[in-house]
């Protein structure tokens, strides 16, 4: 096993189940109902999570799929304690928790970063910190769960920043510009035909725009940092410099190395200390990395089209109802819901993904939504007011 995944926490002699206190014969009390009933509830959540991280596991290679059985492996130590407390009462095996069954259906099926994100989200949430029939090793073991699950998910976030970025707030974007236009334009008194060629003319210009502004900030991005990177010139300059009078220790004071760090490493391109670093990269300093350094900014087509179609997907739907037909407050009202609905969406996926509060993230997003919306009617009822 690598030596990240031999970091994982092993206590299989640590994690006896802790003995409750004898009688006064010597005979231990049995586990009242509610024990049974909650180390039971335990025992299936354990083999639950074990369960995802061997499927997820599988859909990887290398040090991170022994990573998730190395987890895996450890939930199967805190399964064999909570047998051990339930001996004869283990009876059998009882579902896991929705939430538990909802994970390993994902993983299964799907392994993807949303996987990481909630089974971190679940190892936070572990109750093993308050449960006296827990051991101090097993609580332990959960919140450095959290912490490896959060470092596989990282990779994963990093490569979906970029385009996710441009995603939600193209959706967003397009659900609130669009909800706002709709509302505006039937408060201040038009035809519904004409609050639908509006809606539809806002969701052009709007695609149109959010992909073309996400193109050229990515692209500009992406060459800033690409500007301030720094090369590998002074491999191929140092043996040419004068050794009495030469600017390579200023090169490394700006990029903030301290003065003692940075004679150090002048020594070193001058030859005057053993090279801690690859020769071979002043032969061809202009060559580009095989690994993206700007990963988590993204690509300027990827952010473009996602925040195209991602802001038409989200400005279509206040739309809907007037393409069906409805007109006057009931569209608006169908449209509200319908927003509002997607609002809370998009803000619990973002939740999940950050690894917080889903429903939190939601009534944000949901909040922040219809109140533009609501302020843009208003505004529309004042305007229609002065010029009817």
């Amino acid at each position: 096993m690598s030596q990240h995944a031999q970091s994982v926490p092993n206590r299989p002699a640590q994690e006896s189940a802790p003995v409750p206190n004898p009688g006064p014969e010597g005979h231990h009390p049995a586990p009242s109902p509610a024990d049974i009933k909650r180390w039971r509830q335990y025992l299936a959540d354990e083999r639950a999570e074990a369960a995802v991280y061997r499927d997820l596991a599988q859909n990887r290679g290398g040090e991170e799929r022994d990573i998730l059985l190395a987890l895996a492996e450890a939930e199967g130590r805190h399964e064999a304690h909570w047998l051990a407390l339930l001996g004869d009462h283990a009876g059998k095996p009882r579902p896991a928790s929705v939430r538990s069954r909802m994970l390993g259906f994902l993983a299964r099926h799907f392994g993807s970063v949303f996987v990481l994100a909630l089974a971190q989200r679940a190892e936070g949430r572990s109750p093993y910190a308050k449960d006296p029939n827990a051991t101090d090793a097993m609580a332990a073991d959960e919140q450095i769960h959290e912490e490896v699950v959060r470092g596989l998910a990282t990779r994963g976030r990093n490569r979906l920043a970029g385009t996710f970025r441009a995603a939600v707030f193209g959706a967003n974007d397009g659900l609130v510009s669009n909800l706002s236009l709709v509302m505006g334009m039937a408060a201040s008194g038009v035809a519904s035909s004409v609050v639908l060629l509006s809606g539809i003319a806002g969701l052009l210009a709007g695609a149109m725009s959010m992909g073309a502004g996400e193109f050229i900030s990515v692209r500009s991005q992406r060459e800033l940092l690409a500007a301030t990177r720094p090369t590998q010139v002074t491999l191929a300059a140092a043996p040419k410099l004068d050794l009495e009078h030469n600017e390579l220790l200023l090169v490394y004071l700006a990029r903030g190395m301290s003065h003692e760090a940075a004679e150090h490493r002048v020594a070193e391109r001058m030859g005057l200390l053993s090279c801690d670093c690859d020769p071979s990269l002043s032969l061809q300093p202009e060559l580009p990395d095989d690994e993206d350094q700007h990963e988590a900014v993204g690509t300027a087509w990827g952010a473009a089209l996602s925040s195209f179609c991602f802001f038409a997907s989200g400005a279509i739907i206040p739309i809907l109802p007037f393409l069906f037909g409805l007109t006057g407050v009931t569209a608006l009202v169908v449209a509200g819901v319908l927003v509002g609905v997607a609002l809370l969406a998009t803000g619990g996926t973002v939740g999940l993904l950050s690894g917080t509060s889903p429903l939190t993230r939601g009534l944000r997003q949901l909040g922040i939504g219809l109140g533009a919306a609501a302020v843009t009617y208003v505004l529309g009822l004042l305007f229609g007011t002065v010029v009817g």
